[in-house]
């Protein structure tokens, strides 16, 4: 076994709570110290930034390829991939009831963007990397050479990150064939997918759309709101099939049934890759859904939910990730010590 993998004794030890000590205060979103990706031997991973080579404002894609993998391994493997990426960008969390901006390129507000430059540097070739296995991310990333050329690194990203980033990691988790995901710089085009694998169509296809509250919802499944035009369900979606429309998934890594919580990670929010707490409800003898997103000022709803064909894991998987176990390796008595005050939990021993 690998030394960076934990052995926990003692008492249960509470995961989130450790990830939430290393957070910024309640509201606030600003990249924080970033946790690096685990080495191949720990967890078997490309990162994106391989995927490109050269400095921001002459970036050239390198390799485009995607794994294939077996689906049972599929779903953990999304979980996994997209945990350790939000460590990688600074654990980025996002509370209920917080504008997100995710259709937006690079960072916001303006006065955020620009004080955190060496958080673009450290972001350009990671998002590049996703752009990188699009059809066509190789143009946008030379679009995106001349914005750096003018403006310098904290220029925002001149299209939209999030599908790309949700592209990368279904590729890097092994649906590497298009007939299983459709990558894309548009988050509907692989909702069109699913929706067309619900009605029959598509059937290699490795996500199928349901309703919300249709399905019940699992780590690795994605969950998909809209912007412009807001579509409240499936069917409102089928009428403009094929059409734009600006549209926003992000996958779920954990299900918080008893505290109607349910955790999931996205690309190009708020400039970074963010993970939500999005509330949920559960009426009686009814499945747990998440309720409606606020942004500007408007109710945004989930409309979609993109289930993947794999066997299912254990709700709390971003708890058992490869990379919250080193972060639990990491931490010490200090850490721990913080963690109770803040969360007054337990932290149990352990021997890493």
């Amino acid at each position: 076994m690998p030394q960076s993998c934990c052995i926990i004794t003692g008492m249960k030890m509470l995961i989130l709570p450790i990830v939430l000590a290393l957070l910024v205060a309640p509201g606030a979103y600003a990249l924080q110290a970033p946790f690096p990706r685990l080495s191949p031997d720990v967890f078997d991973v490309v990162p994106p930034s391989a995927l490109v080579r050269g400095a921001p404002g002459s970036m050239t894609v390198q390799r485009s390829g995607c794994r294939t993998l077996p689906t049972a391994e599929t779903r953990r493997r999304i979980v996994d991939v997209a945990v350790q990426e939000w460590a990688f960008f600074g654990f980025s969390l996002i509370e209920p009831d917080v504008d997100e901006g995710d259709d937006d390129g690079g960072f916001r507000p303006d006065a955020f963007r620009r004080r955190d430059i060496q958080g673009a540097a450290h972001a350009a070739s990671s998002i590049a990397g996703y752009w990188a296995v699009t059809p066509q991310g190789a143009g946008i990333i030379s679009n995106q050479n001349r914005a750096w050329n003018g403006g310098g690194i904290g220029e925002r990203w001149v299209a939209p990150w999030s599908a790309a980033f949700i592209s990368w990691l279904t590729c890097e988790s092994g649906l590497g064939a298009g007939n299983q995901f459709q990558r894309a710089i548009a988050h509907h085009v692989y909702i069109d997918q699913a929706i067309r694998a619900r009605d029959g169509s598509a059937p290699q296809a490795a996500f199928t759309a349901h309703d919300i509250g249709e399905a019940a919802i699992e780590p690795g499944d994605l969950l998909c709101s809209s912007r412009r035009p807001v579509y409240r369900n499936l069917a409102e979606r089928r009428r403009q099939m094929g059409e734009g429309a600006r549209t926003h998934c992000d996958v779920v890594v954990k299900v918080d049934e008893p505290g109607r919580r349910i955790f999931a990670i996205g690309g190009n929010v708020r400039g970074s890759v963010s993970m939500k707490l999005l509330p949920a409800v559960q009426a009686q003898g009814k499945l747990l859904r998440p309720t409606d997103q606020p942004i500007l000022g408007r109710r945004r709803p989930v409309f979609a939910h993109l289930k993947l064909r794999a066997r299912p894991v254990e709700a709390n998987a971003l708890d058992n990730s490869p990379t919250i176990r080193a972060l639990a390796c990491r931490t010490g008595a200090q850490e721990s010590a913080r963690i109770r005050v803040l969360t007054s939990a337990a932290v149990g021993t352990q021997r890493c």
